[in-house]
């Protein structure tokens, strides 16, 4: 979905940054619906991805971790990539794509908790 008149302007990353993009226009849609719903929660799941997306000292936890079994990994531009989840409330869940090659967290759902991973 493109850009247009009122929409929120996202930061550019610098630095040691990540770019933060979307994936899918579902992925669009929650999160707006997110945005409603859990502003603060929602603003640190985007500073986490900003900032510190993928394995490092401290990570997992429960509420930050690639998903396992067949849910591990998606595809972006033809390429697999490994999928993590951050918890931003209890029913709510922001997956993404990491791509370590090109800098970038590609959110591909947010919303209520997935059915697929009960």
């Amino acid at each position: 979905m493109s850009p247009k008149k009122g929409d929120p302007v996202a930061p550019p990353a610098v630095g040691e940054e990540w770019r933060v993009r979307y994936s899918t226009n579902e992925a669009i849609k929650g999160w707006k619906d997110l945005e409603t719903r859990a502003t603060g929660n929602l603003r640190r799941a985007w500073e986490t991805m900003r900032n510190d997306p993928g394995p490092g000292p401290g990570k997992p936890t429960g509420r930050h971790h690639q998903l396992k079994g067949s849910m591990a990994e998606g595809v972006h531009s033809g390429r697999s990539l490994p999928r993590w989840q951050i918890e931003v409330t209890g029913g709510d869940r922001v997956w993404y794509l990491l791509d370590v090659d090109e800098h970038t967290v590609w959110v591909e759902y947010a919303g209520r908790h997935p059915k697929v991973t009960d």
